[in-house]
C-alpha cells in the first residue's frame, strides 16, 4: 500500500487568509468600537502688527565727484625748468613754491631797470640843484628868464624819467616773480608732468592742484523726475553695500535738459570727511518725497500665480484663524514692501511657518517685533489686539533706478 502526500495550492492559502481578516474586521465593525483620530493642536506662529512708518520715494543714480577748487598749473613765462620743489600727492598751502623756471634773463633785466632808476634819481637831484642856482641868479639879474624856465623844465623831465624808471623796476620785479610758480590755494598736488631741463611755455601744463575738503557730486536724472526736485531735496552718497556715507541737499538743478540724453544735471555740495577723491564715481540717492504708509516684511508675502497674498491672523468664533488675503504691494524697501491695499493698520500678519498655513487654520499667534525691538510683554498676542506701540522706525526705499550710467 503506497501513501500519497497532497500539497495545498498557494492561491487557496492566500484566499483563506484574506477571508479570515475580512471576518475579523466585520466583527469589529458590528461591535461599534471604532478608534477616532484626534485633531492636531493649533500651531504657534509668529505675527507682526502692521503700523505706518516713513516711506521715501527715492531714485538711485551714478554720481561723479568734482572738486570745488581745482586748477591746472601753467607757467606765465617761457624758459627751462631749473627746480621742482614738490612731489605728486603732497599737501601744499597757498603760496607754496612748486616749480622754478630759469630767471637769469629776467634778473638781468631787473638789474638794468634798477640801474636806470638810479641814474634817473641822480639826474633829478642835479636838475633840482641847477634850478635852485638859476633862481638865485635870476633874482640878482645874472640869469635870464629863459634860463630859469629851462631849469624848471629839466627838473620836470628828470622827475618824469625817475617815475618811469621806478615803474620799469616794479614791472621787472613782477615779471621775475612769475618764474617761481606757486600754489594758488591750499590743496593736494597732482602728478608733476615736467622734468628738470624741460622747456616750458605759457601753454605747458606743469601739474594740478585740487582741494578735496569740499566736493560736489553731479548726477543726471530723467527730465520727468527733475520736475519734482526742490532746493532742499536730500541727496545721499552710498558705498558699495548701499550704506549711507554722506548726505547733503541739492543746490543746483540745470535749467535745461541735455538734448542727447534727455537727462538733467543736479549738483549737491558737502564736506569731505570720509576721504573721497575728485573724479570718483559713487552711488547717489535722491529723496524726492516722504510719506507715512504701511509696510509688510518681504518674508511675509506669499505669491501664487503672480498674485501676492498675506496670511492674516484674525479672531473668529473665539479662535485665532488664518485668512489668506490678497494684497497690493508697492516698492520694495529695506526688506519690506509698501502696502498699497488689502491690509489695514493693526492687522496681524504671519511671518513664520507660511508653507504650513492654510486658509481657516486655527493658530496661536505670538507677536514679534522687527529691527531687534523686544516685545512689550512675553506671551501670545490676541488676534483682535491693536498694538499700542509701533515697531521701530524703518525706512522703505523705492523709486526708479536710472540716470547717467
Amino acid at each position: 500500500m503506497r501513501l500519497v502526500t497532497r500539497v495545498r495550492p498557494l492561491k487557496a492559502l492566500l484566499t483563506k487568509t484574506l477571508l479570515g481578516a475580512a471576518l475579523v474586521a466585520g466583527a469589529a465593525g458590528c461591535s461599534g468600537k471604532v478608534e477616532a483620530k484626534s485633531a492636531p493642536p493649533p500651531r504657534e506662529v509668529q505675527v507682526v502688527a502692521l503700523a505706518p512708518h516713513e516711506v521715501r520715494d527715492t531714485g538711485e543714480y551714478l554720481g561723479s565727484l568734482l572738486s570745488r577748487q581745482s586748477v591746472t598749473v601753467v607757467p606765465q613765462v617761457a624758459g627751462y625748468v631749473r627746480k621742482i620743489l614738490v612731489k605728486p600727492g603732497q599737501k601744499v598751502e597757498a603760496g607754496t613754491p612748486l616749480v622754478e623756471v630759469d630767471a637769469r634773463e629776467e634778473t638781468a633785466a631787473l638789474d638794468s631797470a634798477q640801474a636806470q632808476q638810479s641814474s634817473s634819481t641822480v639826474n633829478l637831484e642835479l636838475a633840482r640843484r641847477t634850478l635852485a642856482r638859476t633862481e638865485s641868479l635870476n633874482k640878482e639879474g645874472l640869469a635870464s628868464v629863459q634860463e630859469l624856465e629851462r631849469a624848471q623844465a629839466d627838473v620836470k623831465a628828470a622827475e618824469a624819467a625817475t617815475r618811469a624808471a621806478g615803474a620799469t623796476v616794479v614791472q621787472r620785479q613782477v615779471q621775475l616773480q612769475f618764474n617761481l610758480v606757486r600754489a594758488p590755494f591750499a590743496g593736494t598736488m597732482g602728478d608733476v608732468l615736467v622734468r628738470v631741463g624741460d622747456f616750458v611755455g605759457a601753454t605747458t601744463t606743469l601739474t594740478t592742484v585740487a582741494q578735496a575738503d569740499a566736493l560736489e557730486v553731479s548726477v543726471s536724472v530723467p527730465a520727468f523726475r527733475a520736475r519734482s526736485l526742490k532746493p532742499d531735496t536730500a541727496l545721499e552718497l552710498l558705498d558699495q553695500q548701499g550704506k549711507l556715507i554722506l548726505s547733503s541737499t541739492v543746490f543746483y538743478v540745470a535749467p535745461q535738459t541735455d538734448p542727447r540724453t534727455q537727462l538733467v544735471e543736479v549738483k549737491a555740495a558737502f564736506r569731505n570727511t570720509v576721504g573721497l577723491r575728485p573724479s570718483e564715481l559713487l552711488r547717489a540717492r535722491l529723496v524726492y518725497s516722504t510719506r507715512d504708509a504701511l509696510q509688510i516684511p518681504a518674508l511675509a508675502v506669499v505669491r501664487q500665480s503672480g498674485q501676492p497674498f498675506a496670511m492674516v491672523v484674525e479672531k473668529k468664533d473665539g479662535k485665532s484663524v488664518v485668512e489668506r488675503r490678497p494684497v497690493t504691494l508697492g516698492t520694495l524697501g529695506d526688506m519690506a514692501y509698501v502696502v498699497e491695499g488689502g491690509l489695514k493698520q493693526g492687522d496681524l500678519v504671519a511671518v513664520s511657518s507660511l508653507h504650513m498655513l492654510k486658509d481657516g487654520m486655527a493658530v496661536i499667534p505670538k507677536q514679534v517685533f522687527l529691527n531687534n525691538e523686544p516685545a512689550r510683554t512675553p506671551g501670545s498676542a490676541r488676534a483682535d489686539e491693536v498694538p499700542t506701540r509701533a515697531m521701530a522706525p524703518r525706512t522703505a526705499v523705492g523709486g526708479t533706478t536710472g540716470g547717467s550710467r
